[in-house]
């Protein structure tokens, strides 16, 4: 099975799990293309179902990530992407997803954070 993303206007508005071969015989008559997308892709790499290890086969990385609801799809990059989710944070045009003005913090195991627009920080819960 594999993974198709309904774009209209350059957003995702559905995405769907199908053999390729439906869409032979598919009749839509709604506004918008359907795009194959990989569930395995993210910031451009493929990885190994349901884990963090790269697949030996990158010719299976789709599209930069992974589409859902909501997400955009750029023509001229063939790539899904998300929103900004801060105004501070910068696109990274490599792997299509957002980065934060600063690193991460070192996990400490107990902590987690999360991101203040205000001060531009990660605060710690």
């Amino acid at each position: 099975m594999a993974h198709f993303a309904k774009v209209l206007d350059g957003m995702v508005i559905q995405v769907i799990v199908a053999e390729p071969e439906f869409f032979e015989t598919f009749v839509d008559t709604s506004p918008g293309d359907w795009i194959q997308t990989s569930y395995n892709t993210r910031g451009g790499i493929h990885y190994q179902p349901n884990s963090n290890i790269p697949s030996e086969d990158q010719s299976k990385a789709l599209r930069k990530n992974m589409a859902s609801k909501g997400m955009i799809y750029d023509r001229q990059k063939d790539a899904f992407y998300s929103p900004s989710p801060y105004p501070s944070w910068i696109f990274n045009e490599e792997t299509c997803l957002w980065e934060p003005p600063i690193p991460y913090p070192e996990p400490d195991g107990i902590h987690a954070h999360y991101w203040d627009e205000e001060t531009l920080s990660f605060i710690k819960y």
